[in-house]
């Protein structure tokens, strides 16, 4: 949750349109909303302002007296902590179907609150239904509004009265606001100040500007997604039950870490895509709802059961994370009950994972219990670590005597009695790592060598955890006749070819530390590969220091490197 915000519950009995009025406040389809009682279960948060004031704006689960089962029953927990923290309690009730007894029960829990109760009677959609929001003065409350939170009606009023109701703004609010103030002026001034800077204060400028790690919990139903989530806050957040598809709605959750905050998102339990699409239609909004959160996340950490193992579905998911572009933890959750456990186990265990979804190499494993909090704080750092890969920058020097080394060692393969030509190469873009080779007969230049050229800048700087995008583009000789003529040498790769002769090769800069060596903290024999910033591949073991092969052959004129 954001610090020094006022909250605002919005609760009442089951289907009286808790969730609409959530989604018309916040003006966005955040929480699940169908036509059935107890869609709604765990607390759902977001951020709402009006005139000038910001609010936490929480959905609850409908208030019973008796639950119906064990999962009601946590349901009825996390409603009545919502109403514990509270600072103002929208109470819905239906003007449709008027007074209920299942309202006075509701009302009779409220009256124990001492935070102000509002009365909100919802789907008044009409003049008519306004006036039969009158009856519900019977509950004793001053400030009853009819309101309609399918079509706004009266919403801005209920709004309103919840400002005028919230406590005075705090210290720590009005701080809060001259930092966002302050914030929002930087950001101004670093929009106006890139045009016609160079890269360097670019470079500098972006740094500054990504705010809150984000970071979703993704799996399949079952495998520990909200116990992580209750573990890393150290409260029970999230409901956790044995049942799958406890949890439905995507929930945003605020954790202050270092100097710094990240947002959690824990996620509905994904599915085969035949079961979902057979399933009820709360849990294929569920479905939707994660893979949503997905898009907004920087970082996925993907739990596995340690006793199943990486299932099919375990990897289609992750091929989502790669496909987006997103960094990615692999947990291997339930250690603790994995039996006869020996110094090996978990080595066998990521070389299994290695084999059966080789496309998930790059991605650091770990195993966690978070029933006991083995290693739970680990997986935490580990996505962090990975959050600053995504956003490494190389620069355009660097790069291009990499890619001549490589280019170098091994040239790219013949195809169709041609052999293509990279000439130089730049990094177009962060959050994922973009570089852009030109080339001639750039589309011919095979898949493996892509990997080739994949796995060299991942040996050379790390990459822990982020896919890479690597786009080759053609290089016309029009636009080469075109650029300046430059000295012998001045750059590019076939100059960089030329002057890389072995162990002498030109040192470089200082580049961003990757994530600390060695294997999950607490796990004996810890793969070294993916968690201390080296990759093995198709092209082989660690890249040797210096160049071999064919290092000074060239000795053509240089060309610029890319603009």
């Amino acid at each position: 949750m954001a610090a020094d915000l006022p909250v605002v519950a919005i609760v009442g009995r089951p289907n009286v349109g808790k969730s609409t009025l959530f989604n018309r406040i916040l003006g966005e389809r955040a929480a699940i909303v169908e036509d059935r009682a107890r869609t709604t279960r765990d607390r759902l948060y977001g951020d709402a302002e009006w005139e000038d004031r910001r609010f936490l704006i929480v959905d609850t689960g409908g208030l019973e007296i008796e639950p119906g089962d064990s999962i009601e029953a946590r349901v009825q927990e996390q409603a009545r902590l919502a109403i514990s923290e509270a600072d103002v309690v929208v109470f819905v009730v239906d003007a449709a179907t008027g007074l209920t007894p299942a309202d006075s029960e509701a009302a009779d829990v409220l009256r124990r609150s001492s935070a102000p109760v509002l009365v909100a009677a919802n789907k008044a959609d009409s003049e008519r239904r306004e006036l039969d929001a009158a009856e519900f003065y019977a509950l004793g409350w001053a400030t009853t509004l009819p309101v309609s939170a399918l079509h706004g009606r009266g919403v801005a009023d209920l709004l309103d009265a919840i400002v005028e109701a919230l406590p005075p703004e705090s210290d720590g609010e009005r701080e809060r606001k001259a930092r966002e103030a302050a914030a929002d002026q930087r950001a101004r001034d670093i929009a106006d100040g890139f045009i016609g800077a160079d890269e360097a204060a670019e470079e500098e400028a972006a740094a500054e500007l990504p705010g809150p790690v984000t970071i979703a919990l993704l799996g399949r139903p079952n495998v520990g997604k909200s116990s992580l989530l209750n573990r890393l806050i150290g409260e029970e957040r999230m409901i956790v039950s044995d049942i799958p598809g406890t949890t439905r709605d995507a929930i945003d959750t605020r954790l202050a870490y270092g100097h710094g905050e990240v947002v959690l998102i824990d996620t509905a339990g994904i599915r085969r895509r035949g079961k979902v699409a057979s399933a009820e239609a709360a849990e294929r909004y569920s479905a939707l709802r994660a893979l949503r959160a997905l898009s907004r996340a920087d970082v996925a950490i993907l739990l596995i059961d340690a006793l199943e193992g990486l299932t099919a579905q375990d990897a289609h998911i992750a091929g989502y994370v790669v496909e987006e572009g997103k960094g990615l933890v692999v947990a291997v959750n339930k250690w603790d009950i994995v039996e006869e456990k020996t110094d090996r186990t978990f080595d066998r265990y990521v070389e299994w994972i290695r084999r059966e979804a080789p496309f998930l190499d790059f991605a650091p494993v770990v195993s966690i219990s978070a029933k006991t909090g083995q290693r739970t704080d680990r997986v935490l750092e580990l996505a962090v670590d990975v959050w600053g890969e995504r956003r490494r920058r190389i620069p355009t020097g660097e790069l291009n005597r990499l890619v001549a080394e490589a280019v170098a060692r091994q040239q790219p393969p013949t195809v169709r009695n041609r052999r293509p030509k990279i000439l130089y190469a730049t990094q177009a873009a962060v959050a994922p790592p973009t570089f852009v080779f030109f080339a001639r007969d750039a589309d011919d230049v095979h898949f493996s060598y892509r990997r080739y050229l994949e796995n060299q800048l991942r040996d050379e700087y790390g990459f822990i955890g982020t896919p890479l995008r690597l786009n080759f583009r053609e290089r016309r000789r029009d636009e080469a006749k075109n650029r300046p003529p430059r000295r012998a040498g001045a750059g590019g790769v076939a100059a960089a070819r030329g002057t890389a002769t072995g162990p002498g090769r030109a040192a470089k800069g200082p580049t961003p530390a990757g994530p600390r060596g060695g294997g999950p903290a607490g796990t004996k024999g810890g793969p070294p590969g993916p968690l201390d910033g080296r990759q093995t591949g198709p092209a082989g073991g660690r890249r040797r220091k210096g160049v071999g092969g064919r290092s000074g052959s060239t000795g053509r004129r240089g060309r610029r490197p890319g603009t």
